[in-house]
């Protein structure tokens, strides 16, 4: 069977939520390139109201979704749009430096980031990333496929934390960098060991595959990094 293109989710949001719909929008690494969107592709959707019949309507669009290998769409009222850039303020970051809007129109006027913010839900995503790879390097010890694996799905969630660092230290224009570039700049100031990022770079681009052998190598490499971050992150200060 055929996995739902992007196209296809849109027109189905628009069936489910008909009038209800403000927006829908790509964001994520997907937007921060030219030509057609690949990989996990992360979408927002924006309601003007949330009828239990349209979110019933939307579920099988999620799901079809889903089933095609991207996450599930983060969908918000407009009400919580305007109003959860502190408790979302990675992905509003994120979002507001790079987007397309496929569907309506997103306002993003008043809406801004604080430091403080993406400061405290930084440190605490990192930890959690930390922790995710820890459990998978007990419940997948010796089995190479299941990790490498694993470190193909939590790619786009490292370098989305390691964007937000830089938003974080050095501004939003300093965020948009080749992926192996932003692991060398995030690995600089923390004071880790980029290799086994630059290795997990190379792998997704398909220049130097991790095979099997070497993917419990890389994932203990990504964890130190990653705790070395959560780290340096706890001891930080921020203006705002």
């Amino acid at each position: 069977m055929a996995k739902m293109t992007l196209d296809q989710l849109v027109e189905q949001l628009k069936a489910a939520h008909g009038d209800a719909l403000a927006a829908v929008v790509l964001y994520g690494s997907a937007a921060r390139h030219q030509g057609p969107p690949t990989g996990a592709l992360d979408v927002l959707v924006v309601v003007r109201t949330l009828a239990d019949d349209a979110l019933r309507a939307a579920g099988a669009a999620t799901r079809s979704w889903m089933e095609a290998g991207h996450p599930a769409p983060l969908t918000l009222t407009s009400a919580e749009w305007a109003s959860s850039a502190d408790i979302f303020a990675i992905e509003y970051a994120d979002l507001l430096s790079a987007h397309r809007v496929l569907h309506g129109a997103l306002v993003t006027e008043g809406i801004a980031v604080h430091q403080h913010d993406l400061r405290l839900q930084l440190e605490r995503e990192v930890m959690g990333k930390v922790l995710q790879l820890r459990r998978a390097m007990q419940a997948h010890h010796g089995d190479g496929k299941a990790q490498r694996l694993l470190l193909e799905a939590a790619r786009g969630g490292i370098f989305a934390l390691f964007r937000a660092t830089l938003r974080l230290t050095d501004g939003v224009a300093e965020a948009h960098g080749d992926s192996e570039v932003v692991a060398r700049a995030v690995s600089a100031k923390a004071g880790f060991d980029a290799v086994p990022f630059v290795a997990l770079v190379a792998h997704t681009r398909g220049t130097v595959k991790i095979s099997d052998r070497e993917a419990a190598g890389v994932l203990r490499g990504c964890h130190d990094g990653l705790a070395a971050l959560a780290g340096w992150m706890d001891k930080m200060a921020v203006d705002d």
